[in-house]
């Protein structure tokens, strides 16, 4: 974080946000309600726009802001295009992680006493006991989630609560869940309100039963989406924490948000006797090693089956009285899924560790070997599947890599007590064909990459990376029953023969590791339980039917959607702790936070006449309407077009603007989130849609924009390492504006983007500057030029505007705002800024205000209280926020590019003079200087020379045959070369061609034309003054190639001008300026042959920076020039004794004797060495 010298510009932001915000807030500009029928608004168009409501667990962050800015800026700008815009902000409660922070609130304080006195070591956290596996996390995983990110280091939900700044008698009420839904959701809306957000806030609420009328709503979307048989009762495989004692959906999980169940085929190795001495006790049982594959179609192949030697592992009792073997953390999944007699307990008959049975016999299903033996490799891990594993040689790069290792090392066997018999007769079984790699994929592809040994693991993953994903989609089977068909089609089916015949099952695990937010690892369990059936075919239809019309802004965010869609399956959508409401038909279970939040967008549109104004519904609104009369019969009529009038006691016209309102504002015309919930939120909010509006396609999503995360300053958002600001303390730092500004520059696709705080703080000072010179503008106004604007520097600055205003428009509308900040500030200010330095005639009033306004309105949405405050200043009486964008007039594009021209011309004209001042370098190295130059001539070609043009024409040929695209150069140069024209010039002519392709990338087909498509000298001639002042040359002549020597005429090209410098000699004259405390100097100048008044006053002008107008300055000469210089100035009377210099006259030097002398109407009149200027 960067510390900051001072905040005067922030402060000063701030306060005007204040007062504008008051102001808004007075005249309740967003609030906003449905069209009446046949009114003037009606024939306008509306605009819904929807943010995922944020948990009410915490304050915002900056991360939140950076979403809900999308909305914000979409919002802004589709006001100032005319729509009615309605953006509602809803407060999400229901779930978890309320509930599981004050209960562990409540734990800590029944344990440690109030104030809690905390054990200096202990954890808070149940450690696990013997028999629990320690899990080894891979570190290359190990980063923290969000959620474990948001919490720091605290380890007891006290110190996490008193990092918010909370008192402890604060602290001690949040042991009620209740209490977080008082005081965080308040805390919320007054952040989003320092904001400046354009929220219509009566429409606010919060979620769970403790909202009647939302309660009502959401158990009113579930009868009618279980009376659709959307909703299913029955066992289903569902990530589950065992600790909670329920399912834990996406958003009660510290980590592992986004993962699901991963299926395995559980392969069943009976073991032989006799068994090993630790199994000795379980003769005459069925003892397996169960190994849990991803590939059951390679189990033809087994040679053997992998134990890690130092593993622990347990044989544990199954509910046939059968005996498997896994790792401790395997058989707690499988005691989830129906595998042991209770639910959840693992009846352990042994532990053992891998050597206790390395060697056993085994016969494993489907292999062609009789018996197979348990070998051991030492790179097995304990967090994926059941610790053993099926080995396949032919097939699997690791297993053959492994197998090699025993067969070719003997101390390696002895080491294990491995013998020949077990190793040296097993070769690889071919058993699927790959294209380009045969019937043994595994050995070739090793053979290959040359791997020695299994521990060569980068080389490992590359062939797993080359075999696996091939075979799937282009391995053919080889083995009896299964020849000849594809392995992607009989994976299943070669599955599902190994479960009829006992030899396998199924199992479920979770992709990755999950961690509850009440620390417990979850597993997969086999639960009862409500679910939405988002796998069932229909519906799936109906989702991507809704989804080919939804505007995702990007093609990324489409692809991610059809993959959600796709593998999508069922859904739980029960549980039995939390926050929330009831199913309505069976109270046991509460609604989880992900299936309550898919329709709310069209409760928005009612909330604010059924709640008054309080964000709980604990008070009826505008219409008295009380909870218990919201019917599932008044429910129908308001959200179903076709549904009957209900019998109720609630007014026919107060049903009627309830139906009103939802049917103006609905569909959502764009939600805005994060990439993240893509895979559910989203998905599930598409699903739902179509799902209660199935026959009304006109109320499903209209444009969903997806959003990467935001990083702060490069780095993940982190309170653990102080790399996290919240909303509030954003806004404190930055101020409101210069936070959005920040935020609309971070950046705008599906990759992350970046808040920089150093860019922050250029931001803020770039908005100061901007208000500081529009007061400049408004106070000195009438020393801006007026009369018409048709100056070339007035029309480039028009068209610019014009182009500035067209290109903004685009961005806005395609919501890249970054874009829109490019060009609607940051290229606008510079054209304002180029204006100014190349309009030496003085910048024209009318231009310039116009400007104001125009900036203005680009920049309103994102930074509409500073704008706001400009627009007051410019003297509009009614707010900004009821102003329309500005039309943009004709952008001529030609004007722009010939203006371009210029300042590239003088750019290199610039780097010339400098050149041109290096003459060579001196004896020892050092750069030797020459005399700057006084004059320049430019020199500028209607034509290319020969050899160019010739090979404009064959670039011109291949481009227009090959429909805009240019040959590789060998195949130019080839043609090139057997033209005669070009033979002494082939040394040239592959740069240039080099040159041509690299502007036709920037700038397009027109780079090959052979004429500009502008006047360059008319350009040139009509900027001389300006060229000639910035260049700080005395003069500059502007020819035709034409006109010059053969060398010029190479050199020169249309677009690309030669310029020929020279210094013209000079006599030194002192000038003065006699008057008193004016901040003008004497200086010592030279006078050159032809000056005359005005070349010398503003040669003085580029010593002299404080002089600025030319018309300000009088220049005197001495009626005595022998005697003037020497007589004392008398104050007041500066004039005496002196004439000054006419319009006409022009200096005249004698170089030889050093002299000068004035030419005016013929007469010749002496100077002497003193000169004098007055500035008024």
């Amino acid at each position: 974080m960067t510390e900051r010298k001072g905040t005067t510009k922030v402060d000063y932001l701030k306060r005007i946000e204040k007062d504008i915000q008051k102001k808004w807030d007075e005249d309740k500009l967003f609030e906003i309600d449905a069209a009446e029928p046949g009114s003037e608004e009606s024939g306008l168009p509306k605009y819904f726009v929807t943010f995922p409501y944020p948990y009410m667990n915490g304050r915002l962050h900056l991360g939140h802001t950076f979403s809900l800015s999308k909305c914000e800026f979409s919002v802004g700008f589709q006001r100032l295009k005319g729509k009615r815009c309605l953006f509602p902000f809803g407060l999400h409660c229901t779930g978890m992680p309320i509930k599981a922070c004050a209960d562990k609130l409540k734990r800590e304080l029944e344990l440690y006493g109030y104030p809690p006195q905390f054990p200096e070591e202990e954890e808070e956290e149940e450690k696990p006991s013997e028999n629990q596996e320690i899990i080894i996390i891979d570190k290359a995983k190990g980063k923290k989630s969000k959620a474990a990110a948001k919490t720091g280091h605290a380890k007891f939900q006290w110190n996490i609560m008193e990092s918010l700044g909370l008192s402890h008698e604060e602290i001690v009420q949040f042991a009620e869940a209740e209490y977080w839904l008082d005081y965080f959701p308040v805390l919320a809306v007054q952040d989003l309100k320092r904001m400046g957000l354009k929220v219509d806030w009566r429409r606010s609420f919060i979620t769970t039963d403790v909202n009647p009328f939302y309660d009502s709503f959401v158990k009113w979307q579930f009868v009618i989406l279980k009376e659709r048989s959307k909703i299913k009762f029955g066992k289903r495989y569902t990530i589950y924490s065992p600790k909670d004692g329920q399912p834990c959906m996406d958003h009660d999980r510290q980590t592992g948000e986004g993962v699901g169940p991963q299926e395995y085929t559980l392969i069943k190795m009976k073991i032989l006797q006799p068994y090993p001495p630790k199994l000795s006790g379980l003769k005459g049982r069925n003892i397996f090693l169960v190994a849990a594959t991803l590939r059951p179609e390679t189990m033809f192949g087994q040679t053997n089956c992998w134990l890690r030697p130092d593993m622990k592992y347990i044989a544990f009792e199954v509910v046939n009285g059968d005996i498997f073997i896994s790792t401790q953390r395997a058989a707690k999944n499988m005691s989830f899924q129906g595998f042991t007699r209770e639910n959840g307990k693992v009846p352990l008959v042994v532990e053992l560790i891998g050597k206790d049975i390395l060697g056993v016999s085994l016969r494993a299903p489907l292999t062609s070997y009789n018996v197979i033996y348990a070998l051991p490799m030492l790179t097995i891990k304990e967090d994926k599947g059941s610790g053993i594993v099926t080995s396949v040689p032919s097939d699997a790069p690791d297993d053959i890599a492994a197998l090699r290792d025993l067969k070719n090392k003997k101390a390696l066997r002895e080491k294990y007590g491995i013998t020949d018999e077990m190793v040296l007769p097993f070769e690889p079984i071919p058993i699927i064909e790959i294209p380009g790699y045969g019937n043994l994929s595994a050995p070739t592809v090793c053979d290959e990459l040359k791997i020695q040994s299994q521990n060569d693991r980068e080389k490992l993953a590359e062939a797993k990376e080359r075999v696996y994903l091939k075979g799937f989609y282009e391995g053919v089977m080889l083995v009896d029953g299964f020849k000849g068909q594809k392995v992607q089609e009989v994976k299943k089916l070669i599955q599902q023969k190994m479960i009829n015949s006992g030899e396998a099952v199924i199992y479920m695990e979770p992709e990755k590791q999950i961690i509850s937010r009440s620390a417990d690892e979850c597993v997969v369990a086999l639960c009862d339980q409500w679910y939405l059936d988002y796998g069932e075919d229909n519906w799936k239809k109906q989702a991507m039917g809704c989804l080919a019309t939804l505007e995702t802004f990007c093609e990324e965010t489409r692809r991610n959607f059809e993959a959600s869609l796709n593998w999508l399956q069922d859904h739980a959508c029960s549980r039995t702790y939390g926050l929330g409401s009831r199913l309505p038909w069976d109270d046991h279970w509460l609604i989880e936070s992900l299936s309550d939040s898919t329709i709310y967008m069209a409760y928005y549109t009612i909330a604010h006449l059924l709640q008054g104004g309080t964000l709980n519904g604990q008070q009826s609104g505008p219409l008295g309407i009380r909870p218990e009369q919201m019917t599932r019969e008044v429910w129908d009529y308001i959200f179903l077009r076709n549904a009957p009038r209900p019998k109720t006691q609630i007014p026919p016209k107060s049903l009627d603007q309830l139906k009103r309102e939802f049917e103006y504002w609905y569909a959502v015309d764009l939600r805005v989130s994060g990439k993240d919930l893509v895979p559910n939120h989203l998905s599930y909010y598409l699903y739902n849609h179509v799902a209660m509006w199935p026959g009304d396609s006109a109320k499903w999503p209209k444009a969903v924009r997806a959003n990467g995360h935001l990083l702060l300053n490069s780095e993940k958002m982190s309170k653990s390492t102080g790399n996290f600001l919240t909303l509030t303390e954003a806004i404190d730092k930055f101020s409101t504006d210069g936070m959005r500004f920040a935020l609309a520059d971070a950046g705008d696709t599906v990759e992350d983007a970046n808040f920089v705080e150093t860019m922050a703080d250029a931001g803020i000072l770039r908005l100061y500057t901007w208000v500081e010179w529009v007061k400049e503008m408004i106070a000195n106004h009438q020393s801006l030029r007026g009369g018409p604007a048709n100056t070339f520097n007035d029309r480039v600055f028009l068209s610019e505007m014009n182009a500035g205003i067209v290109k903004t428009e685009q961005h806005y509308e395609k919501m890249m705002f970054k874009d829109a900040l490019k060009t609607g500030f940051f290229e606008f200010q510079a054209a304002k800024d180029k204006y100014r330095e190349v309009a030496v005639e003085g910048m024209h009033r009318d231009l310039v205000f116009s400007f104001i306004q125009t900036q203005t309105l680009l920049l309103a949405p994102i930074c509409p209280h500073l704008c706001e405050h400009i627009w007051t200043l410019l003297g509009k009486t009614e707010s900004l926020m009821r102003a329309r964008w500005p039309v943009a007039g004709a952008v001529d594009e030609i004007l722009i590019r010939s203006s371009q021209y210029l300042m590239e011309t003088a750019h290199d004209v610039r780097l010339r003079a400098k050149n041109y001042m290096v003459v060579g370098k001196g004896k020892k190295g050092v750069a030797k200087q020459s005399q700057r130059p006084s004059h320049c001539s430019i020199y500028v070609a209607k034509n290319y020379p020969p050899w160019q043009h010739i090979t404009l024409l064959v670039l011109r040929k291949h481009y227009e045959k090959s429909s805009g695209l240019l040959p590789d150069n060998k195949t130019i140069a080839s043609e090139l070369k057997d033209l005669p024209e070009l033979k002494k010039y082939m040394k040239k002519v592959m740069p240039f061609v080099a040159m041509i392709k690299e502007n036709l990338e920037k700038n397009g087909p027109r780079v090959l034309d052979l004429e500009l498509e502008f006047d360059e000298r008319s350009v040139l001639m009509e900027n001389i003054v300006y060229l000639t002042n910035s260049l700080e040359l005395d003069h500059i002549d502007v020819n035709f190639a034409s006109e010059a020597d053969d060398k010029v005429q190479e050199e020169c090209c249309p677009g690309k001008p030669f310029c020929a410098f020279r210094t013209e000699p000079g006599v030194c004259v002192f000038l003065v300026n006699p008057q008193p405390a004016n901040g003008h100097f004497s200086t010592r100048m030279e006078i050159r042959q032809g000056d005359n008044k005005d070349t010398v006053i503003r040669r003085l002008m580029k010593m002299d920076k404080g002089i600025k107008d030319v018309s300000r300055v009088k220049l005197l000469r001495f009626v005595e020039p022998a005697m003037g210089p020497r007589q004392v100035p008398v104050l007041g009377k500066e004039c005496v004794g002196k004439l000054p210099v006419s319009d006409k006259a022009s200096f005249h030097i004698d170089l030889a004797a050093k002299t000068i002398h004035l030419t005016d109407n013929g007469v010749k009149l002496g100077v002497g060495d003193t000169l004098l200027y007055l500035v008024h």
